[in-house]
């Protein structure tokens, strides 16, 4: 294995850097979108980004916006990032990125989708956005509901309150558990 000199250090830790940030970016969209959050999920493109979501083309704040009303029909959603393939060039990457999507509606009907996002990311003032998003959904299925017995259902979902907007306990700083310790 050979030793990197100082140039070439510096290129290989600032990939890093544009990797990790061009990958926050990514998590904060998912976050926003499932905790309802408009302002950190619009914090992930650039203001005149554009999103092709299939079913629509919008800037980014009109997407972020329909996006948000079109998922609270669901009381559950989860937006999830996998494979990443990220291609760094100055201050443009592009970058694939493989999501699985999961929602329940009140009445406990629950979808999973997969598909990949087609990203365009640009760093502008320092900082790493989405400039030009293509999403394709490759799988749109229905899930059945779990068989199991409803006390332990009940248990599973005996935790602290959760909800899909900024008093989710994901935002509490300092994060803490006040619940009484329990015998297992």
């Amino acid at each position: 294995m050979g030793i990197l000199g100082d140039k070439e250090l510096r290129e290989k830790l600032q990939s890093m850097i544009d990797r990790d940030e061009i990958e926050q970016c990514l998590l904060r969209y998912c976050r926003g979108i499932d905790r309802r959050d408009r302002e950190l999920m619009l914090s992930s493109y650039h203001p005149d980004a554009i999103d092709d979501h299939g079913v629509v083309v919008l800037r980014a704040d009109p997407f972020c916006t329909w996006a948000i009303e079109g998922e609270s029909a669901y009381h559950v959603v989860h937006h999830m990032i996998t494979n990443m393939s990220i291609e760094l060039d100055g201050d443009v990457a592009h970058g694939e990125t493989y999501w699985t999507w999961s929602a329940m509606k009140p009445d406990e009907s629950a979808f999973l989708a997969f598909g990949r996002y087609i990203d365009r990311f640009e760093r502008r003032n320092g900082v790493w956005k989405i400039a030009q998003r293509a999403c394709f959904t490759e799988v749109i299925t229905e899930v059945s509901r779990a068989q199991m017995p409803e006390s332990f259902r009940e248990a599973l979902n005996s935790n602290l309150p959760k909800a899909r907007d900024r008093t989710d306990p994901s935002y509490l700083r300092p994060f803490k558990v006040d619940r009484p310790i329990t015998s297992a």
